[in-house]
């Protein structure tokens, strides 16, 4: 029976293994939880054995499916990039990808790569990369003027995807170089609270309220400066003047970089990623090429990562230096 084993068997037990949760998994593969359950027996009958474990409140993998996922998995996704790229060479992809950008480094350190890898792979289709503004962040992504957003993270919308991480950063906290928090090596984020924020917009609530929290774990509500500013460079000239301190990440000071803020780390929050998004049930060919081609670049970059930079990207430590200036 082992022989009859399917790729979307295994593909579904992979999934299942990771979120070890029913619901979890149905949702995440577009399908209902009935079905994953269906096709969790039939790949277990066809292996003669258990491989999770369920009750009423949860799943755990068993012996027998910790095994085959330390076996499988690797073996899986190999096979998968295989498939993709026999897919890929020949499939002829015309016309243009757009490439929305929530702020210019939300993209991450290898987004250029990553847009020159899809254009070599191919010629004729051209990735257009351009700026979402704030005051609607989702909006041009959900009225399809973009096929694709690179944005920090979280962001957690039942119609949208998010896709792979791009980038992962420290948070930092921009303030003035004369400002009493400037001189420090590290703040917190009750240290904060003794000041006022801004963010650009509210939307979406869930990554707003990540980056700049309305209340500390100690329950210090953190002020919002009446007037919102309408792009970074404004946020920067705020944080300059002392009107407001800025939670952001170490590249933030090489895009809107300013001579009178400096970044010091916060060091009760956790690193902010950011990661591309899309509409979900899209079908675009275009579109899973440039998920796919982007795995790949971000794969080989993680395997070979820069020896001057003891493997973090070269974009992030250069800006943590420049940040005193």
């Amino acid at each position: 029976m082992w022989s009859a084993v399917e790729l979307r068997e295994i593909r579904v037990f992979l999934a299942l293994a990771e979120e070890l949760h029913f619901g979890r998994t149905a949702e995440r593969l577009e399908l209902t939880p009935s079905r994953i359950s269906q096709t969790l027996r039939e790949l277990e009958q066809k292996l003669g054995g258990q491989l999770l474990s369920r009750t009423s409140r949860r799943a755990a993998l068993t012996p027998l499916g910790e095994r085959f996922l330390a076996e499988a998995k690797p073996a899986f996704e190999a096979l998968t990039r295989v498939l993709e790229r026999t897919h890929a060479a020949n499939q002829s992809l015309e016309g243009t990808l757009r490439l929305g950008l929530l702020a210019a480094n939300s993209g991450g350190p290898h987004l250029t790569a990553i847009v020159e890898a899809f254009e070599r792979l191919h010629p004729e289709c051209e990735v257009v990369v351009s700026e979402v503004f704030f005051s609607d962040p989702l909006g041009p992504l959900r009225a399809g003027d973009i096929d694709l957003l690179a944005a920090r993270l979280p962001i957690d919308q039942p119609d949208l995807v998010v896709g792979p991480a791009l980038a992962s950063e420290p948070m930092v906290l921009a303030v003035a170089r004369d400002h009493p928090l400037g001189g420090r090596e590290q703040v917190s984020i009750e240290d904060i609270a003794d000041y006022s924020v801004a963010p650009i917009t509210d939307e979406p609530k869930e990554l707003i309220d990540t980056v700049a929290p309305r209340r500390t774990p100690g329950g210090r509500e953190i002020r919002r400066l009446g007037r919102r500013p309408k792009t970074p460079h404004e946020v920067t000239a705020l944080v300059a003047r002392g009107r407001i301190v800025h939670p952001t990440v170490p590249s933030f000071a090489e895009y809107f970089g300013h001579p009178g803020v400096v970044y010091v780390p916060i060091g009760d929050m956790p690193p902010m990623r950011s990661g591309l998004l899309w509409r979900r049930r899209t079908a675009d060919p275009r579109l899973r090429e440039f998920v796919r081609v982007t795995r790949e670049v971000l794969a080989a970059r993680r395997e070979s990562p820069d020896p001057r930079t003891d493997g973090r990207p070269r974009r992030q430590r250069s800006a943590r230096r420049s940040s005193r200036g």
